[in-house]
């Protein structure tokens, strides 16, 4: 990934954070056959150090776990927040008229080797994990324990779950740091007054006042 200067993040703190709250990631390896890429859930693990371990879980007619090449290097995409930003949000647009659009995003690419796991014990906790942490924001959070214990090990049967051991983490932060305080203003303006949920979240990152 090609990452000017500016846009660099290495805070492994603030790159699980992101990967946290978009665990969709894009998960892409090289198989029999070529790239193949899903598109999975990812839990984030700060161990072992010093960038932690990914898991999750496919269903077993993928044919990602029995194409994938053991030792082959896997690349989990994770997309943050992301917006288009138009010249008019500058204050330079109106000094000089020196501007172009640009789009403002933040990722997170970690690397790492895939090791598959079937064992049911592991799978029911992984589940159960990935469950808990996206259903903690209803106000009557449901459970793998919820459903009948037949139909949950009849859903395990039917899926292969993996570790991601990271090797490398790097994360390519664009949030107009290359434009003037003004432009950047313009542009934190521009997020803080919109509905979306993308760009609520930008500029929160921006690190304006």
């Amino acid at each position: 990934m090609y990452i000017p200067e500016k846009f660099r993040e290495e805070r492994t703190e603030v790159l699980h954070g992101l990967m946290r709250a978009h665990p969709l990631a894009t998960l892409v390896a090289m198989g029999e056959s070529g790239i193949i890429a899903n598109h999975v859930p990812l839990e984030i693990n700060p161990e072992p150090a010093p960038f932690g371990t990914l898991r999750g879980h496919i269903a077993r007619a993928n044919p990602l776990w029995k194409q994938y090449r053991p030792g082959s290097e896997v690349l989990a995409v994770f997309h943050g927040p992301q917006r288009y930003i138009s010249p008019n949000l500058y204050a330079t647009k109106r000094e000089t008229g020196e501007v172009v659009p640009t789009w403002n995003y933040a990722v997170v690419h970690a690397r790492g080797v895939m090791n598959f796991k079937e064992q049911a014990g592991w799978l029911r906790q992984l589940v159960t994990r990935l469950t808990d942490s996206q259903e903690a924001v209803q106000s009557a959070p449901w459970k793998v324990t919820d459903a009948p214990e037949a139909f949950t090990q009849s859903m395990l049967d039917i899926i292969v779950g993996f570790e991601l051991s990271i090797a490398s983490l790097m994360g390519k932060f664009k949030l107009s740091q290359n434009r003037t305080d003004p432009d950047r203003r313009g542009v934190l303006g521009s997020l803080e007054s919109s509905s979306d949920p993308d760009a609520r979240e930008m500029a929160g990152m921006l690190g304006l006042e």
